[in-house]
């Protein structure tokens, strides 16, 4: 059992680390270009991919982790999301996939803020970090619902929301490489990422607000 979940983490590290290279990539290249979006594609499917792999590790004996299965389901909700924020392009409203993927999202952010609580009212390691990343998820999907809701902002705003969530996942990819594939796991190592990718995401929001999504290649 323990070879093959060994055999299971090399190849979650393996697309993990293709959607760390990719993303990056995609970050460099021009917003729009063919590069861009065949490193979205290729960032896209690494990380779905490693995380689909992690959710069931982090059930595996001596491998539990209730912490990074709840992180790799975030994974997954933030790179399919940002993804279908490009078909905001052409509709005029969410659909019941989008609603489902986003209230998905919601009930697992609840329930990381709960066991945070939780956590922290028992002095149970790693409960700030539930807290952080289950009260950023949860207001990433209230400020969905509210963007799914305003249907004069949906075909203006598709462009931030998708950066958003692309730029989201590349922070879990970064965090995981941190953590994981460097081994530092303190506090700062955590949160780190997330600080200075949420800077990064606020630029790109000001910048395509200010000048249009025009100003970047479609």
């Amino acid at each position: 059992m323990e070879q093959a979940i060994k055999i299971l983490i090399y190849i979650h590290a393996f697309f993990g680390g293709i959607g760390l290279l990719t993303g990056i990539g995609s970050i460099i290249v021009q917003k729009g270009s063919s590069l861009h979006k065949k490193m979205g594609k290729l960032f896209s499917i690494g990380m779905i991919t490693s995380s689909l792999i992690s959710v069931p590790i982090c059930w595996m004996p001596k491998h539990q982790n209730i912490f990074l299965f709840l992180i790799g389901l975030f994974t997954i909700y933030l790179v399919i999301s940002g993804n279908r924020a490009l078909t905001f392009k052409r509709k005029k409203k969410a659909d019941v996939v989008d609603k489902i993927i986003s209230g998905t999202m919601l009930f697992f952010s609840i329930v990381m803020v709960t066991l945070g609580i939780y956590y922290q009212l028992n002095t149970i390691e790693n409960a700030i970090l539930f807290i952080f990343f289950g009260g950023f998820g949860l207001f990433m999907t209230i400020k969905y619902f509210i963007f799914y809701a305003n249907i004069s902002e949906i075909n203006k705003k598709w462009l931030s929301k998708h950066i958003g969530k692309m730029i989201g996942a590349l922070i879990a990819s970064i965090t995981a490489f941190i953590v994981a594939g460097l081994g530092i796991a303190n506090l700062i190592a955590w949160i780190t990422p997330t600080v200075l990718g949420t800077i990064y995401i606020i630029y790109w929001n000001r910048k395509t607000e200010t000048k249009g999504t025009k100003t970047i290649r479609n």
